[in-house]
């Protein structure tokens, strides 16, 4: 298994992982079989989605935050219940596909982490299975 760490530094933030988890597919040395990608917070996620445009990332956040406001007479006494129900959407993994040594992704994709509680330092994990 590879930990990363990853360091937010908004609220609510994605922050393209894609490079880190071909570099644990690199250092399993495997060529063809699956990769889990996973953070163990309830405030945060993972995710795939369009990288070319930052754009999208900055929309996506957006919407959340109008979907899921910070402030809505939660009852959580921490005050982060909007991170945690963001966090239940969105998903704590993502399963990519590794063929060729890298991971099976679209041309516009890249794997995210999701910050939805920030800034804060997390940790990913990464487990790669499968063959060299």
């Amino acid at each position: 298994m590879f930990t990363t760490h990853v360091t937010s530094r908004e609220r609510v933030e994605l922050i393209d992982m894609t490079d880190e988890v071909h570099r644990a597919i690199v250092a399993a040395g495997v060529n063809e079989g699956t990769a889990l990608v996973f953070t163990p917070h309830t405030t945060a996620a993972i995710t795939i989605n369009e990288n070319a445009d930052p754009d999208v990332c900055r929309d996506i956040c957006m919407e959340l935050n109008k979907v899921i406001p910070f402030e809505d007479g939660y009852r959580h006494m921490e005050g982060n219940s909007a991170a945690h129900l963001k966090s239940c959407l969105v998903g704590a993994s993502e399963q990519l596909i590794v063929t060729g040594g890298r991971p099976l992704l679209g041309t516009w994709q890249g794997v995210y982490f999701c910050e939805f509680d920030g800034p804060r330092r997390r940790q990913v994990h990464i487990q790669v299975l499968g063959a060299s």
